[in-house]
């Protein structure tokens, strides 16, 4: 296998993109057809699956669904801690190496763009600091996203082009990293250049097709159980969880929970943060000159993506 470029040998297949196109059905295929779960081995490159627990609104594959195949960076945090973009590169970097190591094929699958990109290239992570963690939260508790993020305009007008305005966990880490380092936030996402070299597909949906897809996803979310499984998860600490309690679908069914929503209202109001997501998903994978994109048909996709893999 080779990328574009045509220089490094891949160590990893990424299975990329938007929400509700079929990755992971791709993923299951292509390790069918590469060998089975003797031969493939798969890593999570979706930041809310990391999550114990939360698997009805993640789509996350039960142990049947997953046909053998060995699965690793799924339910490895509670949903009562903070996902780290720089914890989940070491540790997922370590297992495809582990699967490298084993003589299987690693296939990294998920739709967060950031994560994907802190696996695959030269991508380091600014620490933390503490007060001035806090000093921003403070802030946000105080007045609201809205006037940090026009701060990070101000200051990195690049970096607020790529953060929702009601992501308060993201427009305050990119202020930290602008005080900590004295840079644009966005100026740690350097040139498309792998540190592991890898081929990249994602599957091309046309956007009618997509939002239906999303809309059904939805419903059967909602009728397999999302509220019961956020209650459960309140339980737990959900409401506390800095990450897991933003994810979308649980934020909406925890106002179902609460009573300040109906199933009805919720459905629809998941289904249009999904919509709003999987834009997002798609500008990030699109800049990436490196992915190839493969027909939205199951079978087509699969016979796409083949040839693209051969030495």
């Amino acid at each position: 296998m080779q990328d574009r470029g045509g220089a490094q040998q891949p160590q990893v297949i990424a299975v990329v993109g938007m929400t509700a196109t079929g990755k992971s059905a791709l993923a299951l295929d292509l390790a069918e057809a590469l060998g089975g779960p003797d031969a493939v081995e798969i890593v999570n490159a979706d930041a809310m699956q990391l999550y114990r627990g939360m698997d009805v609104g993640t789509a996350k594959l039960s142990l049947p669904e997953r046909r053998g195949v060995a699965h690793h960076q799924l339910d490895v945090l509670d949903v009562t801690e903070e996902a780290s973009v720089a914890a989940y590169q070491e540790a997922a970097r370590a297992d495809l190496a582990a699967v490298r190591a084993r003589g299987r094929v690693p296939l990294l699958v998920g739709g967060s763009g950031l994560y994907v990109r802190a696996v695959l290239d030269h991508l380091d992570f600014p620490g933390t600091d503490p007060d001035v963690r806090a000093e921003l939260e403070e802030r946000a508790a105080r007045l609201g996203t809205r006037p940090l993020h026009d701060e990070l305009a101000a200051r990195d007008p690049e970096a607020a082009a790529r953060i929702d305005p009601r992501n308060t966990r993201r427009v305050v880490r990119a202020l930290e990293v602008i005080a900590l380092t004295g840079r644009p936030f966005s100026a740690r996402l350097p040139e498309h250049v792998y540190a592991v070299p890898a081929v990249q597909l994602a599957i091309a949906v046309p956007r009618p097709e997509l939002d239906a897809r999303i809309a059904a996803r939805t419903e059967q979310m909602m009728a397999h159980g999302l509220v019961e499984e956020t209650e459960r998860l309140l339980g737990q600490g959900l409401a506390e969880g800095v990450t897991a309690s933003r994810a979308v679908g649980y934020a909406q069914a925890a106002e179902v929970v609460a009573g300040r929503m109906g199933r009805e209202e919720a459905a629809e109001a998941i289904s249009v943060a999904t919509r709003q997501l999987a834009r997002r998903q798609e500008k990030w994978f699109r800049r990436d000159p490196r992915v190839h994109w493969l027909p939205a048909d199951p079978a087509d996709a699969l016979a796409a993506a083949l040839p693209i893999l051969q030495p």
